[in-house]
């Protein structure tokens, strides 16, 4: 893989001719004239989907937290840690994909992502700063050290961005924006569901609003990347190999269950081991699915927790789903949005 120039003025700049990767455009923005027309009306609702977590009362949080159990603590805290490192690895990491991506409304979209990502650290900063104890601020932050679940994960995902990092070969770029996808549409699900958890019995429900927003950007991230791979499927047949596919899947699964249960367990109403893998298994299959590509899990085709969706608004007035072609990615706007998904 070659990294694509600032300018190239050589580029041709021609629909017939832009590819997501390998192209030769000039990469000047030219958004009138776009190939994925998909982009453009997903960069419109990124942007008119902008938040800001301040805008958020969490004082009601601080007294529910102090009344949580040690159990639900343990949860909260170690939720949080994991969360933060997801978003922090994805703001540093969307750059060094879009530098290999050559047709510019996609290397916009990124560049919204990198963005929402940054707002995501800030709300989590938010979160803590307003409602946890000066004593546990820091562990938050510091938990991956000394807990051997949370480095594994964390060391998987980070290792693969790496590898990306020092060897841009094809094979390490395919496995890249696999990673990319696995965490935008895996990693943050069955923590997300622990605060709508929270919310359904009327705790915390300043961070689930929070979440519910945060919620709703990593769907719009799921679609990038769902999108990403269909067009590179397409365009190039070879480049990603199924194989590799499933079994990085596979592995995701196994490492979003142990996590789960490991810092979830058993004490905590609502959720069980066998619950987190019926989620996560069903979840890996729809995301699969998403792709183009078989369901690994045979059985495994219901959400065991479709009673939370009301908290999370995936399937109501807002429409806030995961498959690009279904809805629109419009609720709990705290801005206009534009309009229009229903015509595509």
């Amino acid at each position: 893989m070659d990294r694509k120039k600032i300018f190239n003025p050589h580029g041709i700049d021609t629909l017939n001719e832009r590819k997501i990767i390998k192209g030769n455009s000039t990469n000047i923005f030219n958004l009138n004239n776009v190939k994925y027309s998909w982009a453009n009306y997903l960069y419109r609702t990124m942007m008119g989907n902008f938040w800001i977590p301040e805008k958020i009362d969490l004082t009601q949080d601080r007294v529910d937290y102090n009344n949580l159990t040690s159990y639900e603590k343990e949860a909260y805290d170690g939720i949080l840690s994991f969360l933060i490192f997801l978003d922090s690895i994805q703001t540093n990491n969307i750059p060094n994909i879009s530098d290999y991506i050559t047709a510019p409304e996609i290397n916009l979209i990124l560049s919204i992502q990198t963005f929402q990502e940054a707002i995501h650290s800030q709300s989590y900063q938010y979160i803590i700063e307003s409602i946890l104890p000066k004593e546990v601020r820091n562990n938050i932050y510091e938990r991956w050290r000394e807990d051997k679940v949370l480095f594994e994960r964390n060391s998987y995902i980070a290792q693969i961005y790496q590898d990306f990092l020092e060897n841009p070969k094809d094979k390490n770029f395919s496995k890249v924006i696999i990673a990319d996808y696995l965490l935008e549409s895996i990693y943050f699900y069955n923590g997300f569901n622990f605060f709508y958890l929270l919310a359904s019995r009327n705790k915390m429900m300043g961070t689930s609003d929070i979440i519910k927003l945060i919620n709703r950007d990593e769907l719009s991230h799921v679609i990038i990347f769902q999108q990403i791979i269909k067009e590179i499927r397409n365009e190039n047949p070879d480049f990603f190999e199924d194989s590799i596919i499933f079994e990085m899947f596979d592995q995701a699964v196994k490492q979003e269950i142990t996590w789960t249960n490991h810092i979830i367990g058993k004490n905590i109403l609502g959720i069980s081991e066998k619950t987190t893998e019926e989620y996560t298994k069903w979840l890996a299959n729809e995301r699969l699915k998403g792709i183009g590509l078989q369901p690994l899990y045979k059985g495994f085709d219901k959400n065991p927790y479709k009673q939370l969706e009301r908290f999370a608004d995936t399937d109501g007035d807002g429409n806030v789903k995961a498959n690009f072609f279904e809805g629109s990615v419009t609720s709990y706007n705290m801005s206009s949005s534009i309009e229009g998904w229903d015509e595509f």
